[in-house]
């Protein structure tokens, strides 16, 4: 089980670094213009995974988002009394990372809260850690990190519901259920109208969905997850990679999702490779041949390819049975 997870955390950042140099390399063919360097100047491109360099973005005040399109987003809220960050990337993009911070303030990082257990995400931990923040995730999450590393591990842990008074802001942590991990949070700020969905919803135009069944993921209760969040009242939408959006671009994601489970559905009871009657080696034949009409669909109508075909085509293929 924990080479099985930990396969699966492995692909699950190959898979995303792999479809942010495709979607870098589609821009810079359509004449997209270069990042814009360094500060909180800097105007976000919005769209994508995001800039090939580390660069930081001001949402509002006292609110800063550090992006590039290697990792998951590392979001920025200052208090008088410190920091909290919103996912720390990688372990290394540690030095980096606080390099960007410590151009926009000198105060302390308290708290660090990893949207899930990828290391895309949380593998600044440690480091962190070490400067004295504590890290907050979902006890899945922490189980899941657990089962392969034994520094950066979350040290506040959360269930259903917790509540973090930060100057400002009132951060309102939410479990609400499986998607493309089984420890997916998202941090709803109701003062600010803000929700952060990690990568439940991963990033927009494109739409990518990474279904890491090894990490508990589900496309089936995905669905269920997002209506909890859309139940939330919001206007502004942080993903897990890409810059800040809007509730629309929340509902589309879904219902790609959802159009996704009823092609792979619809597609399973056409084959209907277990109906009775049918010989073991007919049986095996018509699952192979559905499979690969299954993939070739995937592949065609939501862009899969790579490791997102690895970990994700035969989980679904079993769940929208």
């Amino acid at each position: 089980m924990k080479n099985l997870i930990a396969v699966g955390t492995l692909a699950a950042l190959a898979a995303f670094a792999l479809a942010a140099q495709a979607q870098q390399q589609r821009g810079q063919q359509q004449g997209a213009p270069p990042p814009q360097g360094v500060g909180a100047a800097s105007t976000d491109p919005g769209a994508g995974f995001g800039p090939a360099q580390l660069t930081t973005f001001k949402v509002r005040d006292n609110f800063y988002m550090i992006r590039n399109g290697q990792s998951g987003n590392c979001s920025v809220l200052i208090a008088d009394d410190g920091v909290v960050l919103i996912d720390n990337k990688f372990e290394m993009d540690h030095d980096a990372i606080m390099t960007k911070l410590r151009e926009i303030t000198d105060k302390p990082v308290l708290y660090v809260i990893n949207t899930h257990m990828h290391g895309d995400h949380s593998g600044g931990n440690a480091k962190k850690q070490e400067l004295g923040a504590k890290v907050i995730a979902h006890e899945n999450a922490r189980f899941q990190m657990a089962m392969t590393q034994t520094k950066g591990l979350p040290t506040i842990t959360l269930e259903d519901h917790m509540r973090l008074y930060h100057g400002e802001f009132i951060l309102d942590i939410y479990w609400l259920g499986r998607g493309h991990t089984d420890g997916d949070i998202v941090v709803h700020l109701p003062n600010q109208n803000m929700i952060f969905m990690g990568d439940l919803f991963a990033t927009w135009d494109p739409y990518v969905t990474l279904i890491d069944y090894p990490g508990g993921g589900s496309l089936r209760e995905w669905t269920r997850t997002l209506d909890r969040a859309l139940a939330l009242p919001f206007t502004t939408v942080i993903p897990g990679h890409g810059g800040a959006t809007d509730r629309a671009h929340l509902e589309t994601y879904k219902a790609q999702l959802t159009r996704m489970q009823d092609m792979v559905r619809e597609m399973n009871r056409s084959a209907n490779c277990g109906r009775r009657g049918l010989a073991p080696a007919d049986a095996a034949a018509c699952a192979t041949k559905s499979r690969e009409g299954i993939q070739k669909m995937l592949e065609t109508e939501f862009g899969w390819s790579g490791f997102v075909t690895t970990l994700g085509l035969d989980g679904v293929i079993r769940e929208m049975q």
